[in-house]
């Protein structure tokens, strides 16, 4: 049954406080006594872009994730909202339309999380991609954006491309290109979606797994869950089932008795992290790799430089996948091939992560090669009514949740409504540009560093979390000193952000693991100190958190000897 309209559904203005989300125990009542149009299973970007859209179209919508919001894939990206340069090579032309007009669209809707980002392409002597291929590739790239995108690319001559990026390998360059597209925070990207659900009026819970779906005349008609943190079982009863949970959809397609169980196939991209200083690359660069001509980014990331990605087919257990050495050790020798001066070695290494693309298995070329996969989605239906959703990339995240919606609708026998987030503002969007924001937030803040970090994590409600500082003097204080994260935001987690542990701050809603060589171990316990009062946790559960919060890290960034 639709809820409200959605034309009538108000998105809280900059001006507006939006109240918090409802208590987790009340969520919990209402997932267990109340019926759903739509249970969506899965809390990355697809899961939450469907659940904000289909709750804007006015339907009943329950979301639980098993982890926490962007525990998975959607945390462990390239970072890039991009047209996708390297998918010309492949003909992925569609694909790469549709993600430039997406790329353009973000820009837009979530100024704050999604910015413009200049990439510089040096081209050497032999390069498999010669300077006229190059070029005549970004001019489609351009008028695949219909000449929209933040700039036009233009051809540089090997002196302009070493004043672009004077850390360059000079020898052999016979010049390059500059072209734009954008960065962003994926796990807040994630996370604004999900938020956007909640004020919508979905129910949401995070930390909260799926046992068994409810079959009744052979037609899904719910889920059976447990909460993680009470450790309570209930059943979440909804009309569609959609399993939006990337890698690991082909589990819960195995609860699905009716269904395909190798539907995804899973491509590792790994990543590291080095201080910016130690490269010394001005913007981003697109390279390719030496050892294997793949495309590669050096990517700027406050005063770190990312370096990424590898493409591998793996059988790793999507809770498990990490970088291998041999991963390490791969990335170092591309990027010091391009920056000879920079000499990066195994312990510059800041922080090193690995991410599963769930890749659509039929979307793989006659080699199996993860590389020339297919990056379109595919939505699926079973026998038994779930809708699954596979494939798909970060940047048309929005694209795929409004085709899922679309197969929600078509299921549930309703007329489609027409989506509205191709123009609502995602939350803490509605800035009348980021200049803007910035501007008011460096007087009030009074640190530049600061101010910056408040205003892209969470565009027009920065003074939201900027009030705590008011209320309590201590919150003002730094998570991690060199870092630009406060205390307050340990606060603002817990009361409006879903957050429940500490790894749900200091992984996901903040970087502070990807940008500490502790992985935020001296940071976990200054915001434990926050947290513990907040969550009612005694000294005894304190500890027990902390030491959660070594193992989940451990998970995520420790370095395997060997690939998995």
């Amino acid at each position: 049954m639709r809820q409200e309209s959605a034309a009538l559904i108000r998105t809280p203005t900059e001006q507006e406080t939006p109240p918090p989300p409802p208590p987790r125990a009340e969520r919990l009542r209402v997932l267990g006594s109340e019926a759903f149009d739509v249970l969506i299973i899965g809390g990355g970007v697809t899961g939450t872009g469907a659940a904000r859209d289909a709750a804007l179209r006015g339907l009943r919508v329950a979301l639980v994730e098993r982890e926490d919001f962007a525990s998975g894939t959607s945390s462990r990206s390239s970072r890039l909202i991009h047209g996708g340069v390297r998918y010309l090579e492949h003909g992925h032309l569609g694909l790469v339309f549709e993600s430039s007009i997406e790329r353009m669209r973000l820009l837009r809707l979530a100024p704050h999380l999604v910015r413009p980002l200049a990439f510089t392409w040096p081209v050497y002597k032999g390069a498999r991609i010669p300077r006229w291929k190059l070029n005549a590739g970004l001019m489609l790239y351009d008028a695949l954006a219909l000449f929209r995108n933040v700039k036009g690319h233009r051809g540089l001559n090997a002196r302009q491309t070493i004043e672009a990026e004077p850390g360059l390998l000079p020898d052999g360059l016979t010049g390059g290109a500059r072209y734009y597209d954008a960065a962003t925070d994926d796990a807040r990207l994630t996370f604004a979606n999900a938020l956007g659900a909640s004020e919508a009026g979905a129910v949401i819970l995070n930390h909260a797994s799926v046992r068994r779906l409810v079959i009744e005349e052979g037609k899904a008609r719910g889920a059976v869950m447990v909460d993680h943190l009470s450790g309570q079982e209930l059943t979440v009863r909804a009309r569609v089932l959609v399993n939006a949970t990337g890698p690991w959809s082909d589990e819960i397609r195995k609860l699905d008795a009716t269904g395909e169980t190798h539907a995804v196939r899973g491509s590792k991209g790994v990543h590291i992290s080095v201080p910016r200083e130690r490269v010394g690359n001005r913007e981003a660069l697109t390279l390719l790799s030496p050892l294997d001509g793949r495309v590669m980014f050096i990517l700027p990331a406050g005063k770190h430089t990312i370096i990424g990605t590898t493409e591998t087919s793996t059988r790793a257990h999507p809770a498990e996948v990490r970088a291998s050495e041999k991963d390490v050790e791969y990335l170092l020798a591309s990027a010091n091939a391009f920056f000879p001066q920079a000499k990066l070695a195994r312990a510059d290494v800041v922080s090193a992560w690995a991410g599963i693309r769930p890749l659509v298995s039929r979307g793989y070329s006659g080699g199996g090669d993860a590389g020339s996969a297919s990056r379109e989605h595919a939505i699926d239906l079973s026998p038994s009514g779930v809708i699954a959703i596979s494939g798909g990339k970060l940047t048309t995240y929005r694209v795929m949740a409004r085709d899922v919606v679309n197969a929600v609708e078509h299921q549930l026998g309703v007329p489609r409504r027409k989506t509205v987030t191709e123009t609502l503002p995602l939350p803490g969007g509605d800035l009348p540009s980021f200049d803007a924001g910035l501007q008011a937030a460096l007087p009030e803040v009074g640190h530049a560093e600061v101010a910056l970090h408040l205003v892209r994590a969470y565009g027009s409600r920065w003074r939201q979390v900027w009030a705590f500082t008011r209320a309590e003097d201590s919150l003002s204080r730094p998570l991690v000193e060199g870092l630009p994260y406060l205390r307050a935001e340990a606060a603002y987690g817990v009361t409006h952000e879903f957050v429940h542990t500490l790894a749900d701050l200091l992984i996901r809603r903040l970087k502070v693991a990807f940008e500490t060589r502790d992985q935020g171990a001296e940071a976990a316990r200054a915001a434990a100190e926050v947290m513990a009062p907040r969550l009612g946790w005694d000294a005894a559960e304190t500890q027990r958190q902390l030491e959660a919060y070594s193992q989940d890290a451990g998970r995520i960034f420790n370095v395997d000897p060997a690939d998995g």
